[in-house]
């Protein structure tokens, strides 16, 4: 399956430097930070991202997903995914969340990387899916996500364990273009720096291109 990722230096050498960094901590460390469970006889993580479980070796960073009906695994194929999840392994920690939603404004430095997500993700967003309800609703409920109520069709999704993200769409007509919404569960601002959910975003859109070619 191809996620359109750059298979190039400027994604190796981050995943080469977490990698590195993911190979010298101590995994119940890991695991009391992030939150995802690990079995210290297998030597696995157990994680989850947009409804598939994958289950992730250390110290080695293997990743193989369970048996389910998705049939997209963005974690074992796509380069940003798992650069995204050694990051966070390495570095972040889980958050509570107080169920609120946010912008990409209101994250920390978002006003700085904003352009950069207004064109990365909502617009290639809103472009893909305004005028493709019915596909984006299809592609939603195979993945598991719950109908909202916002714009004229969205969709929250479970990015990872207590990890929200919305998607929203007004749909384009003969005067007005489809325009989209991102909005993200606040816990992603204690977790995540605004560059990172660029990268969530991408990774999203990128499932949803996966999972069109898969059930149209």
């Amino acid at each position: 399956m191809n996620f359109d990722y750059a298979k190039d230096s400027k994604e190796q050498r981050p995943y080469e430097h977490y990698l590195e960094a993911y190979k010298d901590l101590d995994p119940e460390e890991i695991s009391e930070r992030t939150g995802f469970p690990y079995d210290k006889e297998k030597g696995l993580f157990t994680v989850h991202l947009m409804g598939t479980t994958y289950l992730v070796s250390f110290p080695d960073y293997e990743i193989h997903h369970e048996e389910d009906s998705m049939g997209v695994y963005p974690l074992e194929e796509a380069m940003n995914a798992k650069i995204l999840i050694a990051r966070y392994m390495a570095e972040r920690h889980a958050a509570p969340s107080s169920g609120k939603f946010i912008t990409y404004h209101e994250v920390p430095w978002g006003e700085v990387y904003f352009r950069q997500f207004q064109g990365r993700c909502l617009m290639r967003f809103a472009f893909s899916y305004g005028n493709k309800l019915e596909m984006f609703q299809k592609i939603m409920e195979h993945l598991g996500a719950e109908r909202s109520a916002e714009g004229d069709c969205s969709y929250k999704l479970e990015f990872m364990d207590n990890l929200f993200v919305k998607f929203i769409l007004w749909a384009g007509d003969d005067e007005f273009p489809p325009s989209s919404q991102i909005l993200f569960s606040d816990n992603f601002a204690a977790s995540f720096a605004a560059e990172d959910l660029a990268v969530v975003g991408d990774i999203s859109i990128n499932m949803m291109k996966a999972l069109e070619k898969k059930l149209s």
